[in-house]
């Protein structure tokens, strides 16, 4: 919604009654908020100012602003805290997290996909389609923006986490919140504006001229001048604007993964008898259970030898290559499941625990650890494909940095979309392997690049 510049209407000062019904207001809207941040947030003698303006969009807003900063804004009769707010509220909505790489394309007016969702430990927060939710990013519960839940959380989980999730209305550094500071001159030691121009224009940093009687104009500035040039404004204290994540989270605990297979157009018939249709996904035990009771309703199974089976039109067409169609009439079973699983479409199902099974079509791709030639032909450890594990690359990264004594970084995966990649200086591709099948407990099988660990007794 501010993703783009907005022009404004007014700017007017708060009226007495005015701020008791802002007060009532947010105590409606945002009931878990007792009567003491309600003050805090709506205070009784500070300056506050009723912002009208117009979205590029067109969209009529009312935004609340106190010290300079906006805390609350209102569109068709709903009102909305903004991220300055969410900062100071950390658990007033209800949370969803995504990767750092996704916000510059949230502040650019995108809506938040589901594939771009981090899935927690303990799982995603309940919602219903509608509901009014913030976002963050891994790492720092510091919410970076607001949105609408598209769909309810078990719809999200049953789509596969596919499909658009929230309708982004603000976001950290959107044009609701530029960067820079304000001169609030009553607070100074000027106290008066035109003190503050006389002094400046007295020392050549500006000239100021009389447009009218009682209007004044800055029409010239030194930005050579020393003082402008000298000028530095001191950083925010990150723990000011940012809450990082306590020693309260959850413990890592892996997935559940199992292999699914998936009914194809071309198989619909010889799987439709046992009541599954295009798109079906099933275990290799149904799919077993299913073919055999098919050969021995259709009386397939050879009466001179119960280890092969008669191949009749359906599964000829199902699993014969066309060279085969008149030239093999019987199969052995082994051979005949074997065929029919290699003919089905792989899939997945990856269930986090106290989470809804999330099922995907192909094959889950692994844990991969590559080493890398650097500058100065400096050996780099490098490991992907983190999140499809519910991993965070940033946590992993720390966790490396500190028990491999080397330094870290985290960038995108070239050619995968929404995805980080870890990469640690030197071989320390034992840390990483004593990491995933240690302490995360991860199967062998869904890591690959394990054999890549320094030999005993060699250089690293």
């Amino acid at each position: 919604m501010f993703a783009k510049a907005f022009r404004v209407k007014s700017n007017t000062a708060i009226k007495g009654s005015d701020r008791r019904k802002l007060r009532a207001d947010v105590t409606t809207a945002f009931p878990t908020l007792g009567t003491d941040q309600v003050s805090e947030l709506v205070p009784g003698k500070e300056d506050l100012n009723i912002v009208k303006l117009y979205a590029h969009k067109g969209d009529a807003v009312t935004v609340y602003v106190s010290g300079g900063n906006p805390i609350l804004f209102e569109l068709e009769k709903n009102l909305y805290p903004t991220v300055y707010t969410l900062w100071s509220y950390p658990d007033l909505l209800p949370t969803f997290t995504t990767w750092p790489l996704v916000l510059e394309k949230l502040v650019g007016g995108a809506d938040l996909m589901l594939p771009g969702l981090v899935m927690p430990p303990a799982g995603l927060p309940q919602v219903q389609k509608g509901d009014l939710c913030a976002i963050s990013l891994v790492g720092n519960r510091a919410p970076v923006a607001i949105g609408v839940a598209a769909m309810s959380t078990a719809e999200m989980l049953t789509s596969g986490l596919k499909g658009r999730g929230f309708s982004v209305l603000h976001t950290y550094q959107d044009h609701l919140c530029p960067e820079g500071r304000q001169l609030d001159i009553k607070k100074s030691s000027y106290k008066k504006l035109s003190k503050f121009l006389q002094q400046m224009q007295q020392e050549q940093i500006i000239q100021v001229k009389e447009l009218s009687k009682g209007v004044e104009s800055i029409v010239a500035v030194d930005w050579k001048h020393p003082r402008i040039t000298s000028f530095v404004i001191p950083e925010p204290s990150p723990t000011s604007q940012t809450v990082q994540e306590g020693s309260g989270e959850q413990p890592y605990h892996p997935p559940d993964i199992k292999p699914l297979y998936c009914v194809p157009a071309s198989m619909t018939l010889l799987f439709q008898e046992s009541g599954h249709k295009k798109g079906s996904f099933l275990e290799g035990s149904e799919v077993r259970t299913i073919i055999i009771n098919y050969a021995k309703k259709n009386d397939l199974v050879d009466t001179d030898n119960k280890n092969l089976v008669k191949l009749d039109p359906i599964l000829c067409d199902c699993i014969l290559e066309k060279n085969e169609q008149h030239t093999v009439m019987k199969l052995p079973w082994e051979s005949l499941l074997a065929r029919c699983l290699k003919k089905l479409q792989p899939a997945y199902q990856v269930t986090f625990p106290g989470q809804e099974p999330i099922v995907k079509k192909g094959k889950i791709c692994p844990i991969d650890i590559t080493l890398a030639q650097r500058a100065s032909n400096k050996k780099v450890t490098v490991v992907r494909n983190l999140e499809a594990y519910g991993l965070d690359p940033y946590s992993v990264a720390a966790i490396l940095q500190q028990r491999c004594q080397a330094s870290t970084t985290v960038t995108p995966s070239p050619g995968a979309k929404d995805s980080l990649q870890v990469q640690i200086q030197g071989n320390q591709v034992h840390h990483l392997s004593w990491l995933l099948l240690e302490e995360y407990q991860l199967p062998r099988k869904h890591i690959q690049g394990l054999e890549k660990a320094p030999k005993p007794g060699k250089k690293k």
